[in-house]
């Protein structure tokens, strides 16, 4: 099956929206379920700060930042936007994994069979890369979590009365919650996979689905925004296949998967408050110091 580049755009953009359309109805039913009020365009903005944050930090911690920030300015009280945010990572997680177990399960041996070959001749050339970005990867592991505990030290502990509080939420946020995080993923690892079916020949798509999703979790452990360098290296390095070189294939999957979303939440923070406020509050957080 091939797709024309129009098809695979058009295909990708559904796919963005219905991500942004299910993410803000699963933090819109986790707030109204511990008695908070949320609306729903209201949710998909702070969730478009989360992206923008998440987008332009380490191991994307700025995300939960900004949607905090998002859930207070939108008027939720404190501890219930930290009840809120703790409700959807105990359920979006073992989503995540479980979709992943499911992915390796059916499709790694074949996966390992293509990208192995590729993978290996990249490590034997660039192997002084590897060993430099696990190096600064644990320097920002140890400044990104001092940093963390300063900026989030209120939400820490108000995470801590989750579980609690968990034996009370009503049910059908959970029922909200399960789905909607399936559909934030797949939709998510389904976007490389469209993209290289605008190829000519291209590798099985059990092979790209793993491969998205390894390129797209392991910027949660990569020391640069959106595992700039590293992702960028591995996608050319074959880790989804060979995609025959892929330059334009990689600016547009890096557009539908962190640079779209970054863009919108930049661009409704600067409508709501000027670029300004912005500036200023990027200024005071540069200068800022764990304590």
């Amino acid at each position: 099956m091939t797709l024309t580049p129009l098809q695979a755009h058009v295909i990708c953009l559904l796919l963005f929206v219905v991500d942004l359309g299910a993410r803000a109805l699963r933090i819109r039913a986790y707030v109204r379920g511990v008695g908070g009020d949320l609306g729903f365009w209201r949710a998909l903005e702070l969730n478009a700060w989360g992206d923008a944050g998440a987008g332009l930090t380490p191991m994307r911690f700025g995300g939960e930042i900004s949607r905090l920030a998002g859930l207070l300015q939108a008027g939720v009280a404190p501890r219930l936007c930290f009840l809120a945010i703790g409700f959807e990572v105990v359920v979006a997680y073992p989503v995540v994994f479980l979709f992943g177990g499911w992915l390796f399960w059916r499709y790694a041996p074949d996966w390992w069979r293509h990208v192995a070959p590729q993978l290996q001749r990249q490590l034997a050339g660039g192997w002084p890369w590897l060993v430099a970005v696990i190096g600064v990867t644990l320097l920002v592991w140890v400044a990104a979590w001092r940093w963390r505990r300063a900026a989030l030290r209120e939400p820490d502990r108000g995470l801590h009365r989750v579980r609690p509080v968990w034996r009370t939420l009503p049910w059908w946020p959970v029922a909200v919650g399960i789905p909607t995080s399936l559909v934030n993923v797949a939709g998510r690892t389904l976007m490389l996979p469209v993209l290289a079916l605008t190829l000519p020949e291209h590798p099985p798509f059990g092979v790209l689905l793993v491969g998205s999703f390894v390129l797209l979790y392991s910027q949660l452990l990569l020391p640069t925004p959106a595992g700039a360098g590293a992702v960028d290296l591995a996608f050319l390095g074959g880790a989804a296949g060979d995609l025959g070189g892929g330059a334009s294939l990689l600016l547009a999957w890096r557009f539908y998967s962190v640079g779209a979303g970054a863009l919108l939440g930049v661009g409704l923070a600067v409508h709501r408050f000027g670029i300004r406020p912005l500036r200023d509050a990027v200024a005071r957080a540069g200068r800022s110091r764990p304590a």
